[in-house]
């Protein structure tokens, strides 16, 4: 499976910007899906996921209440509405995809099969 994000870019604290993830595949659709993020000189960390029905979403406590995540089936393509971004929400972004079909409760990094290619997310202050 190949996973497209883009959506990335540059905007001042306060502001939204919204990342997309098409992802190949007719059965894509099946899968749980995911946001991460890596900051420069720190770890990869988990931002959001959604079940593959869509009718379970997961949060990082630093981004609750401000980012949602959404997908269309039909476009096989996961979205990330980012709102009242801080300059700590740098980074680049990198969506996954679950290793299996049909996967329950949150997309931890041990469960994730595929990797996008990132995009970069610049807060200024």
């Amino acid at each position: 499976v190949q996973l497209q994000a883009s959506g990335g870019g540059l905007v001042q604290a306060g502001g939204s910007l919204r990342l997309s993830c098409a992802a190949s595949g007719r059965t894509s659709s099946s899968y749980a899906m995911g946001w991460f993020r890596q900051a420069p000189g720190k770890e990869r960390e988990f931002v959001a996921a959604i079940s593959y029905t869509g009718s379970s979403r997961y949060y990082a406590d630093s981004v609750k209440g401000r980012f949602t995540i959404s997908k269309a089936n039909a476009k096989n393509t996961v979205y990330l509405q980012m709102n009242s971004l801080k300059p700590e929400d740098t980074a680049v972004y990198y969506c996954a995809r679950d290793t299996q079909p049909y996967g329950v409760g949150a997309l931890v990094p041990a469960r994730v099969g595929s990797w996008g290619q990132g995009t970069q997310v610049t807060v200024s202050s």
